[in-house]
């Protein structure tokens, strides 16, 4: 189904860099658009970092979006060698960074892996999320029982094999751009090259990813059917899901069944893979997202 949505003029106005002190730790992030807008706090998927939004930054200038480097990601800190970078953690963390920002009730932007993060953190604290707007992700693959002394025991390994991982050096800026648009997920060049110019830093030998190593462990614990069914029933909040027609294979006959039996969401189909909003389709996705983010603000005056 199409929907139409109002015309934006983009403002190309560079965005404000940040660096919050969250419980001590260092969170990079940009700020885009009014200062004194509705606030929304923007969440890029794994292995990402926040200029996966810039492409549709000029499009959001009617709102105070503030896009995060999370953590382990960009120019954010690592957690110590002995944490998990698992949704868990995530979850305390969004809070956290919405405190530190003085935002008591906010909405939520995010891609992918920063989605579930959103809508678990959503379904947490419903009193304090106001909107999802949501592209390529919605809830984890659910596991099943069975399947959790296996999810632990892989868990395990892998955080012990990455722990002293050392990331790949690249002899310049053009070859990890190479490597990342070759990557679990296609990247066209220009896409590629601007997660790896907030992604990479330099090293003896060239650059290296700024990553951390350990985000590549798998977890160590995930959510069953029902634990998953559980979160979205009290994500009660309006919900916005823009998927990619050629996004994540399975993602279309997954999330759909879910969907369905949620009535605040409502979902869009729009051309592009897994980084849709980065390639071709950011402006259309800012058009749908824009209007239902500010409905609330409205509603309010």
């Amino acid at each position: 189904m199409s929907i139409s949505s109002p015309e934006i003029t983009p403002d190309i106005s560079p965005p404000e860099e940040l660096v919050l002190d969250v419980q001590g730790n260092a969170i990079a992030a940009r700020r885009w658009g009014n200062a004194s807008g509705i606030p929304v706090l923007a969440m890029h998927g794994w292995l990402d970092n926040c200029a996966s939004f810039d492409a549709m930054a000029p499009f959001l200038h009617e709102l105070n979006v503030v896009a995060v480097d999370m953590a382990g990601h960009g120019q954010s800190y690592h957690r110590h060698r002995d944490a998990n970078y698992t949704i868990w953690t995530e979850i305390e963390e969004v809070m956290a960074i919405a405190d530190t920002l003085g935002w008591a009730k906010f909405s939520i932007l995010a891609h992918s892996r920063g989605a579930v993060i959103g809508t678990i953190a959503a379904a947490t604290f419903p009193e304090r999320v106001q909107r999802l707007a949501l592209i390529d992700g919605l809830v984890p693959p659910p596991t099943t029982d069975e399947e959790t002394p296996e999810t632990l025991r892989k868990g395990i390994e892998q955080r012990a094999r990455y722990r002293n991982r050392q990331s790949r050096v690249f002899e310049s800026l053009d070859v990890a751009v190479n490597a990342r648009k070759n990557g679990l997920f296609k990247l066209s060049d220009d896409a590629a090259r601007v997660l790896v110019e907030r992604g990479i830093k330099p090293c003896a030998g060239g650059f290296t990813w700024s990553n951390d190593p350990q985000l590549m462990a798998a977890s160590v614990a995930k959510l069953n059917e029902p634990q998953v069914r559980a979160f979205l029933r009290r994500a009660t909040m309006p919900i916005r899901l823009a998927l990619g027609k050629d996004g994540i294979q399975g993602m279309l006959e997954r999330i759909r069944p879910l969907a369905a039996q949620v009535p605040n969401i409502e979902i869009q189909e729009f051309e592009g893979g897994h980084h849709l909003h980065m390639e071709g389709s950011g402006e259309a996705i800012a058009r749908w997202f824009v209007p239902f983010l500010l409905r609330e603000h409205a509603a309010e005056k």
